[in-house]
């Protein structure tokens, strides 16, 4: 019983890293890569998918990616997507390739990228409290109701927060990376 409490906050605070990373990874430090564009949808036969499923997404060099829709009626949908989303970024067509620029960062916008790194790891840092304060009050129904002594309860609550203070230790470096990977130019 106590074990399933622990596996289970175990496994939701990875998931809260994992997100953080995938997160963080959205975030962009003035270098070209395909993970960019992962949430851009387009429109395709009246449903909205991911860039991905339309078209193939590539890197040309350091600053520059590269989109080759499959279709050819594709290319003008695909290229006023990427210009409506958030990116910030305006794609230029060559023929069927759509090239991309990725354009340096200032410092002013390195500092604001910093910002919302931070606060995208206090979110999970959260998230990961949240969990620690469910799982403690799971231990304190069980032992409300008998099911469980006062020193396995206090046992338990102390591997929960052993638990705790490892992830928010994996969320600081991932932070710390990622702050690490704006700020250099």
């Amino acid at each position: 019983m106590i074990e399933d409490i622990k596996k289970d906050a175990s496994d939701r605070m990875q998931k809260s890293v994992v997100a953080l990373t995938n997160s963080m990874a959205k975030i962009r430090a003035g270098r070209a890569h395909t993970s960019l564009l992962d949430h851009v949808m387009v429109p395709y036969y009246g449903a909205d998918v991911p860039l991905s499923q339309v078209a193939n997404v590539g890197i040309d060099d350091a600053r520059t990616l590269t989109v080759t829709p499959w279709e050819k009626p594709m290319l003008s949908v695909v290229e006023k997507a990427i210009m409506t989303s958030d990116l910030g970024v305006n794609p230029n067509s060559a023929g069927m390739t759509i090239r991309i620029p990725i354009p340096p960062l200032t410092e002013e916008r390195r500092r604001d990228l910093v910002k919302v790194a931070k606060s995208e790891a206090e979110g999970a840092r959260v998230a990961v409290r949240n969990i620690r304060r469910d799982a403690n009050g799971t231990l304190k129904d069980l032992l409300k109701e008998k099911e469980i002594s006062e020193d396995e309860e206090r046992g338990a609550e102390d591997v929960v927060q052993k638990l705790t203070d490892s992830v928010i230790k994996q969320i600081e470096a991932v932070l710390a990376e990622k702050e690490a990977d704006l700020m250099e130019v």
